[in-house]
Formats: C-alpha cells, sequence, structure tokens
C-alpha cells in the first residue's frame, strides 16, 4: 500500500479526463489519471471508426483515438495510473482517493469524469455482435447501415430520437417495445408515427441477435402478450434503454440528480464540493459525444486552474 500527493487527480480516461489532463499538465500541474484498470479510455475502445472527430477527415479507430490522447496527456507531464477508484473523501481541502489495489492517492482538486455505462439487453448475441450490427450510439455508427434493416430497442426519448436519425440512412427502422405505449415526450411519438419509414413494434421484447460471419442478419422478437416468437430482419441493432453514470465509488461524496448524474453549477464544472469538478458522461446525459465531452474536460481543467491558483 502506498500513498501519493498530487495538485490534481483525474477519475476517468475518457476524452474528458484525458483532455482535462492535458490542459492541466501544460499549465505545469503534472495531473495524475486514474484510467480505469479493465477499460482505461472509455466507451470508445469498444468502437470502432469514429468519423465525426474533428481533424480526422478519413475517420479514426476509436481506440486509436484515445490512444493518441493519452500519449499527448503523457507529453505534458500526465502520470497515469490503471487502476479503479473504490471510495472517495471529499471533506477537507486534501481530497483523498482509496484505488482498489489499497493505494491512496491524496490530491488538493479533483476531476470526477467517470462516464457511463450503456444499458444492454443481456440477451444471446448482443455481446458477440457488438460493433458487428449491434450498437449503442445512432449519431456514431448510423451512417454504416446506409440502405439496410435497422432495428431501435427502446420506448423513451433517446430510442425515438435515435430511431429519427436512423431512417435518413436505413430502408427501413423498426422501434421494438416492450409496452403498449412510449415513455417519450408526445412530439417525439408523434414525429414517429408520421415518418413512412419508422415501423412500430409495440409489445415485443429481443429474445436474442442471431446472425453470420458478416454482422447480425436478425433479431428474435418475442410478443410479451401471448409470448409467441417472430424473427425480423436487421443488420443494425440499436439498443437505446438508457445509461448509467459511473457513480456508484462516490457513495454520497457529491450531490446527484434523480438519475444519479452528478449536478454541476450551471454551465460549469463546479460540483457542490469545493475543489471537486465534473465533466463528461458522467455530468451529461443529453448528449454523450465525444467532442462534448472533450470540451467539458477543457472547461474543467480550467476550472480547476482557477481554483488552485486562488488557494494559492
Amino acid at each position: 500500500m502506498t500513498a501519493q500527493m498530487t495538485d490534481v487527480a483525474i477519475i476517468g480516461s475518457g476524452p474528458a479526463g484525458y483532455t482535462a489532463a492535458i490542459y492541466l499538465g501544460r499549465a505545469g500541474y503534472r495531473p495524475t489519471v486514474i484510467a480505469g484498470a479493465l477499460t482505461p479510455g472509455g466507451q470508445l475502445v469498444n468502437t470502432t471508426e469514429v468519423e465525426n472527430y474533428p481533424g480526422f477527415p478519413e475517420g479514426i479507430m476509436g481506440p486509436d483515438l484515445m490512444d493518441a490522447m493519452r500519449k499527448q496527456a503523457e507529453r505534458f507531464g500526465a502520470n497515469i495510473i490503471y487502476d479503479d477508484v473504490v471510495s472517495v473523501d471529499f471533506t477537507g481541502n486534501a481530497k483523498t482517493l482509496t484505488l482498489d489495489g489499497a493505494d491512496t492517492i491524496t490530491a488538493r482538486a479533483v476531476v470526477v469524469a467517470t462516464g457511463s455505462r450503456v444499458r444492454k439487453l443481456g440477451v444471446p448475441g448482443e455481446e458477440q455482435f457488438a460493433g458487428r450490427g449491434v450498437s449503442y450510439c445512432a449519431t456514431c455508427d448510423g451512417f454504416f447501415f446506409r440502405g439496410k434493416p435497422i432495428v431501435v430497442v427502446g420506448g423513451g426519448d433517446s430510442a425515438l430520437t435515435d430511431a429519427d436519425f436512423l431512417s435518413r440512412f436505413g430502408s427501413s427502422v423498426t422501434v421494438v417495445h416492450r409496452r403498449d405505449t412510449f415513455r417519450a415526450s408526445k412530439i417525439l411519438v408523434d414525429r414517429a408515427q408520421a415518418n413512412e419509414r419508422i415501423a412500430l413494434r409495440m409489445n415485443a421484447v429481443v429474445e436474442r441477435i442471431e446472425g453470420d460471419d458478416t454482422g447480425v442478419q436478425s433479431v428474435i422478437l418475442r410478443d410479451t402478450v401471448d409470448g409467441s416468437e417472430s424473427a425480423l430482419a436487421a443488420n443494425g441493432v440499436f439498443v437505446a434503454i438508457g445509461h448509467t453514470p459511473a457513480t456508484e465509488f462516490l457513495d454520497g461524496a457529491l450531490q446527484l440528480d434523480e438519475h444519479g448524474f452528478i449536478m454541476v453549477d450551471g454551465a460549469s464544472t463546479h460540483t457542490n464540493v469545493p475543489g471537486v469538478f465534473a465533466a463528461g458522461d458522467v455530468v451529461d446525459s443529453v448528449y454523450r459525444q465525444a467532442i462534448s465531452a472533450a470540451g467539458m474536460g477543457c472547461r474543467a481543467a480550467l476550472d480547476a486552474q482557477t481554483y488552485l491558483t486562488d488557494l494559492g
């Protein structure tokens, strides 16, 4: 067990965390980044080609983008630790982070950028075809299914927004929802019902996802009313049943909203605890894009820098 001290600790290593590290490193603070033990780099390490991140006209693979961000952060002095934070103590001016390996890190300022995790269906074929037809980001992957049948699973605003977006690309879009009414706002429901390229399959759940070496070919649906099963042709399956912010380790140390996202003060990244800042998908339940997370990571770094300067 070891104890380290640092000016700034950054929890998380996605676009928000690495961008914060780049800015704080250039400011001379040599931040410590607790990147995670299993999936450093956040959700983008599980993404194939990223075509909408500025500066890469030919696109870039998600893992390559995260690796480049890591190297840039290290270039400016960031110290990367591949472990997980299991508990925090944010009382007082010194903030203490306890890692899974029992080491502790004490910092004058902390940036929380742990992101969120997509909720998965948990059905056969989902993991097998992840990245080969199964996606959790319509704006990231919709283009790849131009002229192909698409299924969107979910009944909230995200699902119907994704369906509307995907109708620009797919030969057809079928929204599969387990209930007979949507949770989504009325305007989105009306828009989906008016879209000739969107079909609504109510009272149905996905039992399994089937395919071959080329990717997804169909989904097997179960009717929740009579229990019957049927196959629906699909090359793209977009799961939109929500996100879970990665905030369990905080254990009440920061103020969260009713969905578990960290609350910040207005357009800033200030949390309810002085010296603790939050950025990226752990705050943002709306946009959830790499570029918006990176922008918020920049803001968190500047907010933290101002805080440290005021401390003297």
